[in-house]
Order: structure tokens, then C-alpha cells, then sequence
């Protein structure tokens, strides 16, 4: 069981019960899934890249990424319908913890310019969106296997319809918000 995961068993889910005034412990908020996207709009023309990608995407999470496909073709963008665009992976469970850990205390501080994550980036549903810029800032990879820096996007969706809930459970959970 992940550090993070028995610390909102033991801390995180009755101080959330207590602050908002909640029956039980099962109605506390809670992360349901973490789903992280990298898009390779070049895909099409190397065709080495969704591999190379893939496999820097499976060490960072330690789960394969599935390809996501265009939906339609678009000549002005030399888009065929069905050619990958994307790799997505699903954490979940003891993954998804071990993986929020790793991303509040050890990459997001590694951030360049780093002052703390905005607070508009919630969705109005409770989940946040986070965007990083170049994927070198996780430690499982190594900087002289990387041939060019991509950009990727992490959804944590959580289990409660408010922004207020969802941001007070990342803060107990170890993410830093920008002061406002």
C-alpha cells in the first residue's frame, strides 16, 4: 500500500468528513482515476516516434499507453481517419497514488519557475488538470535517451461535483497551490 494512499485512510479522509460536515467516511471525496495524455501530432510522418514515446510514457507510469486515433479525416491538417495522434494511460488504485506521490513531492518541485499549481485549472466537476511542459523532469528517465522534449497532460478526476472539495482534498494530499 502506497505512503499516500494509507495517509488518506488514516488523515486526509476524516479531516475532508470533518471540515465540509460530511455523514460518513464514504462520503469523503476521493481520486478515482489519474489519465495522462501526450499527443504526437507528427506521428504520421516518423513512424518510430509512437514507439520511442510509448516506451518513455510506460517508465514514467509503469503501465503501457494505449494509442488513441483521429477520429475523422482533416486534408488541412494531413489528418487520415484512424492514424494514432496520441498515447493515453489510466492510473488507477495503488498506481494512481504511487504516481500522485511522485508527482507532488518530487517532479512538480523539480518544475523550472515552479510557484505552485493554478487554482482555474478545475473543470467545474471537481477535476484538475495539470499540463507540464517537457517530460524531463521525471527521474525514471534518462536525459541521453531522449531525442526531443514533448509535453504532457495529467487529469486527476475525483468522485465529488466541487472545485472546493476536489482542491482541499489535493492539498491534504500534497499538492501546492499558488497563493492568491
Amino acid at each position: 500500500m502506497s505512503r499516500l494512499y494509507q495517509d488518506y485512510l488514516k488523515k486526509i479522509s476524516p479531516a475532508l468528513v470533518k471540515e465540509f460536515k460530511l455523514e460518513n467516511l464514504m462520503a469523503a471525496p476521493k481520486v478515482v482515476k489519474l489519465v495522462i495524455n501526450v499527443g504526437l501530432k507528427e506521428a504520421a510522418q516518423k513512424k518510430d516516434l509512437i514507439d520511442q514515446v510509448s516506451q518513455e510514457i510506460a517508465l514514467i507510469t509503469g503501465q503501457k499507453p494505449i494509442p488513441t486515433k483521429a477520429k475523422k479525416s482533416i486534408a488541412g491538417f494531413k489528418l487520415i481517419k484512424g492514424a494514432v495522434i496520441g498515447l493515453k494511460v489510466t492510473l488507477r488504485k495503488k498506481k494512481m497514488y504511487a504516481f500522485l506521490d511522485r508527482l507532488f513531492n518530487l517532479v512538480l518541485p523539480q518544475v523550472k519557475d515552479f510557484k505552485g499549481l493554478s487554482r482555474k485549472s478545475f473543470d467545474g466537476q471537481g477535476n484538475y488538470t495539470i499540463g507540464l511542459e517537457e517530460q524531463l523532469v521525471f527521474p525514471e528517465l534518462d536525459y541521453a535517451q531522449i531525442k526531443e522534449i514533448r509535453g504532457l497532460e495529467m487529469t486527476i478526476v475525483t468522485d465529488t461535483q466541487s472545485d472546493e472539495k476536489a482542491m482541499k482534498l489535493l492539498e491534504l494530499m500534497g499538492a501546492r497551490f499558488e497563493k492568491e
